[in-house]
């Protein structure tokens, strides 16, 4: 088996692994900001939770498209 067949039927391995730090790093940025405008804001906890949960949810629809995406195009 040559190099290129090997490296081709891990490209969508590879794919996801790059396709998951986006989200990854996403999902840190959105609950740091919270839980700082929480501390900032505490009257505001609930709202602030809500377009927490909100941020996770889209965020981590990126990265399930990825491993989606990932499957799709296995070669």
């Amino acid at each position: 088996m040559s190099v290129l067949a090997e490296v081709t039927g891990n490209l969508g391995s590879i794919g996801y692994g790059l396709a998951a730090i986006g989200p990854g790093v996403g999902i840190g940025i959105i609950f740091g900001q919270g839980v700082q405008a929480i501390a900032r804001q505490p009257e505001a906890y609930g709202l602030i939770r809500q377009n927490m949960l909100l941020g996770f949810v889209f965020a981590e629809a990126l990265a399930l498209i990825g491993i989606a995406l990932a499957f799709a195009f296995r070669a």
